[in-house]
């Protein structure tokens, strides 16, 4: 089986790679490999055409490849809150959440995270076309492979970019090199506070699946929570699973990434989450239905190997 994700050489999407690395969907007795398949678009459109089983990736996502939710289910959550960066260059010296200094300003990111960061400056009283903010994909994160993260904070360093909305590997790079400062962390209090729910790393898994397998299902869900805990109480783990995972320079940095996120590192999908992010799929587009039922969005039947 194999379960693919967007966004490899990052923390977004770490506990999903790292039960791989750490042999935790082997000891659940599944054969699970990761594979990388970018962008997001195709990630899903994997999943939709049986080509992978399993996704890591955001929770809205899926909408992009399952209308309304139809034959797609969210299984688990891989950690908590909308994980991605606004960071801007250091030259600008911009506080955490001083959001009027991004006027005028070249942001990378890409279509998928450009439309959420729309949404986050709307919520915080930005209007993107008013205040000249232009959103970009830098040519060099348009090569095949490329992790856009990293990607972006090499163009940031260039000065190709004023800034970028990415993963939190890329946001890692570009602040210890000096290239650029965190101006907008959602997890942790920047920006409004509803923008927390928009959306987070899950697994995924189609209707057909869970209906023919739900035993392997239900060990995907088991090796997650477990790699988590791991996570959360070994302090070598993500470096081990990083050095099998990342080239060399991104694996020294991942300790410290995943580090700052075990907090966030729950497997629960709350009702309140899903209200609010199937309402914020809604308002950019992604679903004409606004809330969605919980019970058309997560197999429920799953909920209980969250708390094991």
């Amino acid at each position: 089986m194999r379960i693919a994700v967007p966004d490899l050489v990052s923390n977004s999407y770490f506990p999903a790679v790292a039960a791989d690395a750490l042999g935790y969907y082997r000891a659940e007795g599944v054969d699970v490999s990761v594979v990388h398949i970018s962008p997001v678009e195709s990630c899903v459109a994997a999943l939709r055409d049986g080509a992978v089983d399993f996704i890591g990736a955001s929770a809205h996502a899926p909408l992009l490849a399952f209308p309304e939710w139809r034959g797609v289910k969210l299984i688990c959550a891989q950690s908590q809150g909308m994980y991605w960066f606004l960071v801007m260059r250091h030259a600008l010296r911009l506080a955490r959440g001083e959001l009027d200094g991004i006027k005028g300003c070249r942001i990378a990111a890409v279509p998928f995270t450009a439309a959420a960061l729309q949404r986050v400056l709307a919520a915080a009283g930005i209007d993107v076309r008013q205040d000249r903010i232009d959103i970009v994909v830098p040519e060099s994160a348009k090569r095949p492979g490329v992790n856009f993260g990293v990607a972006a904070a090499e163009a940031l360093a260039k000065g190709e970019i004023d800034g970028f909305f990415a993963n939190g590997m890329g946001a890692e790079i570009a602040v210890t090199r000096g290239a650029g400062d965190i101006v907008l962390d959602i997890r942790r209090g920047d920006g409004p506070a509803e923008c927390f729910n928009y959306t987070m790393p899950v697994v995924a898994t189609t209707d057909r699946l869970i209906a023919a397998n739900p035993q392997a299902a239900a060990a995907v869900v088991r090796a997650i929570t477990r790699t988590q805990r791991q996570l959360r109480t070994d302090a070598e783990a993500a470096a081990r699973a990083g050095a099998q995972l990342f080239p060399p320079y991104e694996a020294g940095l991942i300790s410290a990434v995943v580090a700052r996120d075990l907090p966030f590192y729950t497997p629960a999908i709350s009702f309140s989450f899903v209200a609010a992010m199937t309402s914020f799929a809604w308002s950019i587009g992604l679903s004409q239905t606004a809330p969605a039922s919980y019970q058309n969005v997560v197999a429920t039947q799953f909920a209980h190997l969250w708390d094991a």
